[in-house]
């Protein structure tokens, strides 16, 4: 009996020495993996220790607002942040040499690629190479039809004269104060969904809760930015494994948003795709073979693209028009009260063109965007940039640069954009201004996002002033933007609608 007892409590010994150890053999091997992959973890230089400890938010509402003030203060417009293994620039010549000269070299990238996986999948902005290629094509394709942009244009003018301007005189007739980025991502959910899908969520109900839909997509967005700002990727993807924290979140958002993606094919399987012009349907009815998967990442890429960049530009672009009324006056000059806002009629107005540019010069809707280096490379300003590590330029801290924009670069000044006696509007180089990217992997749906973005700007002004309220409302303000792919305002972005006088 006590050599029974004496073995079995030899024989726990045992196991708890035998379960020490492997916990002690997977925590160093975590270590090891943590010291392969974080590129440099002590790393005591100002940036590397401002970006850990936090310490750059003392100075700054945003951490686009301290890069931008660390790359004008960069010789070459240009900084590393050691722990995250990148390169951050703002220099035109090397946006032009990532997107253009060395094209190949500075792809998306597998990190990349896992970072905005499980979102994004196997859609357009999240791959390189043939299948890239291959998406643009048939993207290009189809977004640069003529049918598609009349079809597009029709839907736009349509939601704004029956659902946004009725909502918004709403809102003025009943003096109440509403979240205009609210409404603008509603408007746009609604819109994007119609062009793309060629279904209605009806989502510009103010009295009504988001869609389903919607919100899946803006938690799954914010989650997937987040892993971009872990300073090793370890963090994220332990937590995954786990299924822990916000990768557990981010897990039931991304279930959400392939089961209703699955059963928006699916409807549109039922009720048929031959003779419709929304873009899914065009894709379904393609010669290519197209599985499931295929079509619900082409889903994820077109609710990306059309609707959280259009209602992040329209946000921001109220709140200058807020600051500088007399340019709120000169757009509804322009734009003349009783001539009908045709597409032609919208392409023609040149200042209206200058003051969207000039807003996304200071807010632009993606305020950065990455690349990987495959092969070591040295930029045109000299920096030495590693194999595999992370490249980023940032539009954001460009449109704050005075080598680039002058000594007022941080003036909201829309006929810069404005030349000769007519003052035709005059474009940048897209180098110079990556708002829509540049080079091979320039925006495809560029135009068909200026004509909505004019669409809206022209009926809103001309109907309606818009008074920014509280805080958001005060000289000096700046907005605060949570983390996500696209830039959104902490709070929205809370107005007062009042009728304009020949609306009255």
């Amino acid at each position: 009996m006590d050599d029974a007892l004496e073995l079995s409590w030899g024989a726990r010994c045992a196991g708890l020495a035998f379960f020490s150890l492997s916990i002690f053999s997977v925590a160093l091997g975590a270590v090891l993996l943590l010291v392969r992959r974080w590129p440099n973890p002590w790393c005591g230089c100002h940036v590397c220790r401002a970006y850990l400890t936090g310490s750059w938010a003392k100075d700054f509402t945003n951490l686009a607002d301290w890069y931008a003030h660390l790359l004008r203060e960069s010789p070459t417009g240009t900084v590393q942040v050691h722990v995250l293994g990148c390169t951050v620039t703002a220099n035109p010549a090397n946006v032009e040499y990532m997107l253009k000269t060395r094209f190949d070299n500075f792809p998306k990238g597998k990190r990349f690629a896992a970072l905005l996986g499980d979102l994004l999948g196997a859609g357009i902005f999240n791959v390189d190479g043939d299948a890239w290629r291959h998406q643009r094509k048939m993207a290009s394709l189809q977004l640069g039809s003529v049918t598609v942009r009349s079809y597009a244009y029709k839907i736009v003018a349509q939601e704004v004269e029956t659902r946004l301007l009725p909502a918004l005189a709403d809102a003025a007739d009943e003096g109440k104060v509403i979240d205009l980025q609210d409404v603008f991502r509603r408007f746009a959910f609604d819109t994007v969904c119609k062009i793309s899908f060629g279904l209605d969520p009806g989502c510009l109900d103010l009295d009504m809760p988001m869609s389903d839909l919607a919100n899946a997509f803006d938690t799954a967005s914010r989650l997937c930015a987040m892993r971009g700002a872990a300073a090793s990727p370890l963090v994220w993807k332990m937590k995954r494994m786990l299924n822990i924290g916000s990768e557990r979140e981010l897990k039931k958002a991304i279930k959400l948003v392939d089961d209703l993606a699955s059963a928006m094919i699916l409807q549109r399987r039922t009720l048929g795709f031959d003779n419709t012009h929304d873009l899914l349907s065009r894709f379904m009815a393609s010669d290519v073979a197209m599985d499931d998967k295929y079509l619900r990442d082409i889903i994820v890429s077109f609710l990306l693209a059309g609707r959280d960049t259009v209602a992040s530009a329209l946000t921001t672009l109220f709140i200058h028009l807020h600051k500088n009324p007399e340019v709120a006056a000169a757009i509804r000059a322009e734009a003349g009260g009783d001539k009908p806002s045709t597409y032609e009629h919208l392409m023609s107005l040149q200042y209206t063109h200058a003051v969207l540019f000039e807003n996304m010069r200071l807010f632009p809707p993606v305020q950065f965007d990455s690349k990987f280096c495959a092969a070591a490379d040295v930029l045109p300003d000299g920096t030495y940039v590693e194999g595999e590590s992370r490249v980023m330029y940032h539009p954001y801290a460009m449109g704050r640069t005075p080598s680039i924009w002058g000594a007022d670069y941080e003036a909201f000044r829309p006929d810069r954009w404005l030349t000769g006696p007519g003052g035709s509007f005059a474009p940048a180089s897209l180098y110079k201004y990556p708002v829509f990217q540049a080079g091979l992997r320039v925006c495809l749906g560029k135009e068909l996002a200026i004509t909505e973005m004019k669409a809206v700007g022209v009926a809103v002004v001309k109907a309606f002033d818009v008074e920014v309220v509280g805080e958001n409302g005060r000289s000096g303000w700046a907005p605060t933007f949570v983390p996500g792919l696209t830039a959104s305002i902490s709070g929205g972005l809370p107005v007062r609608i009042k009728r304009t006088t020949q609306n009255s």
